[in-house]
């Protein structure tokens, strides 16, 4: 893809990366970023080669501002449900992938970058990550998510907080709330340290690791019986599977393990 592009893929082992590459405008999130981030995602998802996915942008000032207010200003309530939903929806598909989304976060990361951050299975933040749902400031609220997945993630009364005052949190704050597993890193170390966690994630199981996620989507609305039936099921088929044969082989001979690539969703 040129470098012109407003979104940059490219594979490098098992990891791909996605970069937005809007600088000039803070890396907002119009219908072609957002509609080429779940392209690039369902993609990886089926290639058995990817192992992990990481997207991060271009630029030192935002991983992305939000929406792009430009292309949201003057629309009529459909066109602009149709906005919110094609939104909602690829935010979805990414977090429901089959495959690990870490999200590397330099800089701002408001409205709908926050809520991209969100939709990743975890970010990754430098020390000059700032994050924040600042709609109301504009007469607006999140559209992509952000009311239901931020509750979730720091609990009903901080993220009423953030919403309703236009607060930012800044990335100390936000890996206090649990928001990331990783202490934040100084801005020349997120590159490296997200390399790092890719690469740790690409050496395990890959069959298992995608049960991990399915075990984690699944359940995490559900009854906890049924995310422990689910559970069962997905355990007893990694204990059954030649992954598990090699993964215990290589561990009772000391070497590291040598997994096979996952089956894609024909093979399976």
């Amino acid at each position: 893809m040129s470098a012109d592009a407003s979104l940059l893929v490219r594979t490098a082992g098992a990891v791909t990366t996605l970069t937005i590459n809007r600088p000039q405008a803070y890396n907002a999130l119009d219908a072609d970023v957002l509609a080429g981030l779940r392209a690039a995602v369902l993609a990886a998802a089926d290639d058995p080669a990817v192992r992990v996915v990481v997207i991060d942008a271009a630029g030192e000032k935002a991983f992305s501002a939000g929406a792009d207010l430009k292309e949201l200003s003057g629309m009529g309530p459909d066109e602009a449900h149709a906005t919110m939903r094609a939104g909602q929806q690829a935010l979805r598909d990414i977090e429901r992938a089959p495959v690990p989304v870490v999200a590397a976060v330099q800089g701002l990361a408001l409205g709908g970058g926050f809520e991209l951050a969100l939709s990743a299975t975890f970010p990754v933040l430098s020390t000059r990550a700032s994050l924040g749902l600042p709609e109301t400031s504009l007469g607006l609220i999140p559209g992509y998510g952000g009311t239901q997945r931020l509750p979730r993630a720091v609990g009903p009364r901080v993220a009423a907080h953030l919403m309703l005052t236009g607060s930012r949190l800044e990335a100390d704050r936000a890996y206090a709330l649990g928001l990331t597993p990783v202490p934040p890193v100084a801005p020349g170390e997120l590159a490296t340290t997200v390399a790092k966690i890719a690469a740790a994630i690409a050496r395990q199981g890959p069959d298992a690791v995608r049960s991990v996620l399915t075990a984690l989507e699944s359940g995490r609305d559900a009854a906890l019986d049924a995310g422990l039936h689910l559970e069962t099921g997905l355990a007893a088929l990694a204990v059954a599977s030649a992954e598990s044969d090699e993964g215990i082989t290589a561990f009772l001979e000391r070497r590291p393990a040598r997994f096979a690539e996952p089956a894609t969703k024909e093979q399976a």
